[in-house]
């Protein structure tokens, strides 16, 4: 059975590895970048918490032993499940079990304007580019003269009141305390303000009530302004602008507020359900397909708990990529169909952190709630586990533990130029 996976995030690296070495499969595993991304950890590249390579794993080595999985460097571009085959940036891929795993991007909602000044950040070149616009923020912000233009400058607006919202701004309210005041004494850091933007009524609105007013609680002890209900309106590169009409000056905004799934061209637009995800079934099979599945952030399946999709974290696609594999391998085995499994999604908690020593943990069953050192040092204590390769699990921890000694950060280096795109520029 050749089995073509696009998408090397945590749904499909997690297929790849369950089918790795298996008798019976040929694996081809496709996706633009040649490491696997741990998202969760992308606003600690983006505030120099962590390098990028400390996240970031080669998805070679991770098959280095492997006789069935290869990997091909490449965008996909289209599907056509006529022919049952995929189109590629560099080649055609034929295959009998296709499984679309590409994600989500960031989600502007069609306002140009904010996807052209905005800063997204959905992938480590994103974060790396979000450190690097920072950074040269605050080398430039002492040769301005004009006081309105500075405060421009010392305003930062984080847009989405979710876990990367609330954790970014908790990473960037801890730099203005500990770390910017040492590095640019010339600058009176009092003036700096970090916004939180949120259009509902609280931060972590998927999370407990315990936890979402933790959460805020955190925020305004760090010094971030949250202000719930602000819808955006607008950005123009200098001020933000909300729908009642008022205007936050800023010269970077970051963006955490919606993301969408990368649906190829191919699919039906019959099977694309909100926020640009493929409708699948409860064996994660594209409907109206035998031989294409979706999983993780992606997919769209509706079921009795979760009648408007799963959410869109890694646990999710995790699960789903072992009962997919579980399936294929009976299905290979030509083992009767009816004992194929249905995905059930069991919800282990969720979590986030917002500063040192602060974190917020829910746990569904048995029903805890619990906020602070403890909910820390849980946070961290997973994180470190789900982290791919021991080398980049002892290095997170050893930034970690050297930023909780010495309250900073060795990583503020600048070294090129980013465009928008996060391409490197020759400058």
């Amino acid at each position: 059975m050749k089995v073509v996976i696009v998408g090397a995030g945590f749904g499909g690296l997690r297929l790849a590895r369950k089918l790795n070495n298996k008798a019976g499969f040929k694996v081809v595993l496709v996706d633009r970048f040649n490491y696997h991304q741990f998202q969760p950890l992308f606003y600690q590249v983006a505030t120099a918490g962590l390098d990028a390579s400390n996240i970031s794993f080669p998805l070679r080595k991770v098959f280095q032993k492997s006789k069935n999985v290869r990997i091909r460097l490449a965008e996909l571009k289209e599907v056509i499940p006529v022919e049952n085959k995929i189109i590629t940036t560099i080649e055609e891929v034929s295959y009998d079990v296709l499984v679309l795993a590409t994600g989500a991007d960031t989600n502007f909602f069609g306002n140009t304007q904010l996807a052209n000044h905005a800063f997204p950040m959905k992938s480590t070149v994103e974060a790396l580019q979000i450190r690097h616009r920072l950074l040269h923020l605050f080398e430039e912000a002492h040769t301005i003269k004009d006081e309105e233009s500075l405060q421009r400058a010392m305003n930062i607006v984080v847009v989405g009141g979710g876990p990367t919202g609330v954790e970014v701004s908790g990473a960037l309210a801890e730099m203005k305390k500990y770390v910017l005041p040492k590095d640019y004494p010339e600058l009176d850091f009092s003036k700096m303000n970090i916004y939180l933007l949120e259009g509902a009524g609280k931060t972590l609105a998927a999370m407990s009530e315990k936890s979402s007013a933790k959460s805020k609680k955190y925020l305004g002890k760090l010094g971030v302004k949250v202000i719930t209900g602000a819808l955006v309106k607008n950005y123009d590169g200098n001020n933000v602008e909300l729908q009642d009409g008022k205007l936050i000056p800023s010269a970077t905004v970051i963006w955490a507020a919606g993301i969408k799934g990368n649906i190829p061209r191919g699919i039906d637009n019959s099977l694309i359900a909100r926020g640009n995800r493929i409708k699948i079934d409860r064996y994660c099979k594209v409907m109206g397909h035998d031989n294409i599945y979706a999983i993780g952030d992606l997919a769209y399946m509706e079921t009795d708990n979760y009648p408007a999709g799963h959410p869109q974290v890694a646990p999710v696609a995790i699960q789903q990529a072992d009962m997919l594999a579980t399936n294929l391998i009976m299905m290979e085995k030509k083992s009767n169909p009816s004992r194929l499994y249905e995905f059930t999604y069991h919800d282990k908690g969720s979590m986030a952190t917002v500063g040192r020593n602060l974190a917020v943990v829910d746990m569904p069953r048995p029903r805890l709630h619990f906020g602070g050192f403890f909910a820390w040092l849980i946070w961290m204590g997973l994180h470190l586990m789900l982290i791919l390769g021991v080398k980049n699990r002892f290095f997170v921890f050893m930034n970690w533990l050297y930023n909780y000694i010495t309250y900073d950060q060795n990583l503020r280096l600048i070294f090129r130029e980013f465009d928008r795109e996060g391409y490197y520029t020759k400058k």
